[in-house]
């Protein structure tokens, strides 16, 4: 008798990568993923613990994919940026995926190779010691709710998209102008939330590390 495949981590990730691709972390459970591979649960439990580490290591492979060929370059806010950068270009390619990162943090390679990262360029800024522990902190939970907001508007379907904008042009444009005086004012001017997202993403990045500069002695 044929004794049952075993999967290997990697095909097992590859597969929980497709899955999450169409669906959301809340609805991702470890039967459907097996149920992908054609196994049972308990042949997966002996990868991964629980759903919450599979997730976890979910969100490392796109971490470790955003730094691969990654070469430290120009000062420390150029080195911030270009790896801000690419964590955004990562997670666009799947943005299922970027509620999984902010909400389970991996203790993986990826996720120590952007700490890493992010540490030695704001010591490299003139920061003292004491300060960067904050400074990364902070830079990390802007990253994190940023590159999540831009996904949650990516996934929404052509038709939800147009819905949206229907809403936003009668809630804008059809502005009683005596209750809401400044948004008739601006009305013609103000853009849909997920307008220039990349723009917007460079200048909030850069308005913080411009902060961040101000304070170094």
């Amino acid at each position: 008798m044929t004794g049952r495949r075993r999967w290997s981590t990697e095909e097992i990730l590859d597969t929980a990568v497709g899955l999450l691709r169409t669906s959301d972390a809340e609805s991702f459970s470890v039967r459907k993923l097996a149920a992908a591979l054609g196994t049972d649960s308990s042949s997966l439990y002996r990868h991964f613990r629980n759903k919450t580490e599979l997730l976890r290591a979910v969100a490392d492979r796109i971490l470790v994919a955003a730094v691969d060929g990654y070469r430290p370059e120009g000062d420390w806010k150029q080195r911030v940026t270009a790896l801000a950068l690419r964590l955004r270009e990562a997670f666009g390619e799947q943005p299922q995926l970027a509620a999984v990162w902010g909400r389970y943090g991996s203790g993986g390679t990826g996720s120590r190779l952007v700490m890493e990262e992010l540490l030695q360029a704001l010591r490299a800024s003139g920061l003292p010691d004491k300060d960067v522990p904050g400074r990364y902190h902070r830079i990390v939970i802007l990253l994190a709710a940023l590159i999540a907001s831009e996904a949650g508007i990516s996934t929404i379907t052509p038709k939800e998209y147009e819905q949206g904008m229907e809403q936003f042009r009668v809630a804008v444009l059809g502005a009683d102008p005596e209750r809401f005086p400044a948004l008739a004012h601006f009305a013609r001017d103000i853009r849909p939330l997920g307008a220039d997202r990349r723009p917007a993403f460079e200048e909030i990045l850069a308005a913080h590390l411009a902060h961040i500069e101000a304070q170094i002695p």
